[in-house]
């Protein structure tokens, strides 16, 4: 506690010893400058307009600095002296509230004070010249172009003129064309091409005085590289995964959710997009533009994905294929797009199955006409008659024999009959694949031209939106 009081009176001892040192200690110019400022001020009216021909204007040089500052200068005849007479005195600063001003002020401020600068001392000299440096930040109205957002340049217009004289009582000049850029410092967001000022003389309807006026235009680029890899580089690969989606079977059960995320994925960079641009309807911007034709491209690959859908899960009891599909689908784009259909195997089963059976039945009638070659009886029993009728008995032996023989005819016609039903049904659902394949397949030729239209329009309108901007790095 005692080593805290001690450097606390230390450091008191210390500030007071430089309070003393730096205290000035008087100064011989004192009393010219006190006998100059009541000279000049003796009589001097700031309501009057400082001009030794009141029928002449008052010339006024106007300039500005890029660094928040405005300087004005002027000649004021009532404040001119001889330096010799007050001690060798040849400026002087002056409270402004004291002096005449110059009304300047920016006629498009968008300010909620109209004069956004801040008042400091005039510099006074001794042969009348005041300069006049407020400084302050100045926010104009200007008419933002998206159009090429983010590609986009910028004209804002900063228009200065006095408000209550006309020309002829103040006359402002130009002090450069170009402003003052030295102390720029550079921007994150924008790119300063130029600044550039232009004096000009009006003439209202309401009055026949000339207005002057000096017009100081910004010209700014935005740069590109936060836009490009926020904006533009995850909007061309969220769309670029909307064509895997037609490269995704159907029977994986993920075609749908893909392409839905994948939408919904592109309304929320849309919504972040909406965010950045300034709510105007004059105009619509190049990458809103191409985030909406993104938007609809995906969407209508959902919707092309619902239809590639219902084609692959059709079946032939549900659906039948149309004569134009089948020429379309099944002729023509598989030719131009060099597919091949695998689902004809399907058709050499069925054909294999046909000479099997006929196989079988040609076995039959052999065995039977053995038999009946053997038991000397009818060989046409394929009917129902055939199979009714009796074997005549030649003999009372051969009873017994055509009995058996019966029973075996009726075996194998049963066995046939199964054998037929079960041809059939086989030859039913060979039938009912084959159309089952021809609608999954009119399905893969839809997802191939999908995929290549798609595709080509992705890649265009990419390639349309990147290389019709004024820039495309800044």
């Amino acid at each position: 506690m005692l080593l805290k009081m001690t450097m606390w009176v230390d450091s008191s001892i210390v500030l007071l010893l430089l309070i003393l040192f730096c205290h000035p200690q008087g100064s011989s110019q004192g009393k010219h400058e006190r006998r100059l400022l009541n000279q000049l001020l003796d009589n001097y009216n700031a309501m009057e307009r400082p001009v030794a021909n009141e029928s002449e204007p008052l010339i006024l040089t106007f300039g500005l600095t890029l660094q928040q500052l405005i300087d004005v200068e002027w000649v004021d005849s009532n404040l001119s002296w001889n330096s010799s007479q007050y001690g060798g005195i040849k400026d002087i600063r002056m409270n402004p509230k004291f002096l005449w001003k110059p009304d300047i002020l920016m006629y498009n401020s968008a300010d909620e004070r109209i004069d956004s600068t801040i008042p400091t001392n005039v510099v006074v000299q001794h042969n009348g010249t005041c300069t006049y440096i407020p400084p302050g930040i100045f926010k104009s109205t200007c008419k933002i172009d998206i159009r090429w957002f983010p590609f986009d340049d910028q004209q804002c217009i900063m228009k200065f003129g006095s408000w209550t004289y006309d020309g002829r009582s103040l006359d402002l000049r130009l002090s450069s064309e170009e402003a003052d850029m030295s102390t720029y410092i550079d921007n994150g967001e924008w790119i300063l091409l130029g600044f550039r000022g232009k004096r000009n003389v009006i003439f209202y309807t309401c009055c026949p005085e000339p207005y002057v006026d000096i017009t100081f235009t910004l010209h700014i680029r935005r740069r590109t590289l936060y836009h490009g890899f926020n904006l533009i580089i995850p909007c061309v690969l969220i769309s670029s995964m909307a064509l895997l989606g037609f490269a995704l079977p159907p029977d994986s059960g993920e075609k749908l959710t893909l392409g839905v995320t994948i939408l919904l994925s592109l309304t929320v960079f849309m919504l972040q997009l909406a965010q950045t641009l300034p709510p105007t309807s004059d105009a619509v911007s190049i990458i809103g533009t191409y985030f909406a034709c993104t938007m609809i491209m995906v969407a209508f690959s959902v919707v092309m994905t619902v239809v590639v859908l219902n084609y692959h899960h059709r079946n032939s009891g549900t659906h039948e294929m149309p004569q134009c599909i089948k020429t379309l689908f099944l002729k023509w784009l598989p030719f131009f797009l060099r597919m091949k259909r695998r689902g004809r195997k399907t058709n050499s089963r069925h054909v294999f199955f046909q000479n099997k059976m006929k196989e079988m039945d040609r076995k039959e009638r052999s065995s039977r006409s053995l038999i009946a070659n053997v038991l000397d009886i009818d060989d046409d029993f394929r009917s129902h008659n055939s199979t009714t009728s009796y074997l005549s008995v030649r003999t009372n032996e051969e009873t017994v024999n055509s009995h058996v023989c019966g029973v075996a005819q009726r075996e194998i016609s049963t066995i046939i009959r199964e054998l037929r039903f079960i041809t059939n049904r086989l030859k039913t659902e060979d039938e009912a694949a084959v159309i089952i394949n021809e609608w999954k397949f009119a399905a893969m030729v839809m997802d191939r031209v999908c995929l290549i239209l798609f595709t080509l329009f992705t890649f265009l309108s990419t390639f349309a939106c990147l290389f019709t901007t004024p820039h495309l790095v800044a």
